[in-house]
């Protein structure tokens, strides 16, 4: 039997006009404390986010996520963020601010194996 293990995650979410709090659902991340995981899964549904919000830069939109999944992944095409440990960049991507993308409050949960967690979840609040 395999042991559980407490993890965290947000839901990533586009808010195209702050002001609005309108949002849409696009991503998940997950970490996990032990063993170290730290994941970002995100998809666009372009013809979604046009029906919302006509007027969204898509590529800007894919260039800020692709950004967000580098400081998870520790890439050092991530900036300086990206070189912070999985725990600290987990914060950082986290932390409430008033921008484009933006994340829901902090969750926890229990699983097995964190990356099949985080397909679920993916799963669960975005498709």
């Amino acid at each position: 039997m395999q042991e559980n293990h407490l993890f965290e995650y947000a839901v990533i979410r586009v808010v195209p006009r702050v002001e609005r709090e309108e949002f849409l659902n696009v991503g998940i991340v997950l970490y996990c404390r032990k063993p170290v995981f730290l994941e970002t899964i995100y998809a666009l549904d372009q013809e979604r986010l046009r029906a919302l919000y006509a007027d969204i830069d898509i590529d800007q939109l894919r260039d800020y996520l692709k950004a967000f999944a580098l400081i998870a992944a520790g890439d050092t095409n991530g900036g300086p963020i990206a070189k912070l440990d999985v725990a600290s960049r987990f914060r950082w991507l986290t932390a409430t601010r008033s921008t484009i993308i933006q994340t829901s409050k902090v969750h926890p949960g229990f699983c097995a194996e964190p990356q099949k967690a985080a397909k679920k979840l993916f799963e669960e609040f975005v498709v």
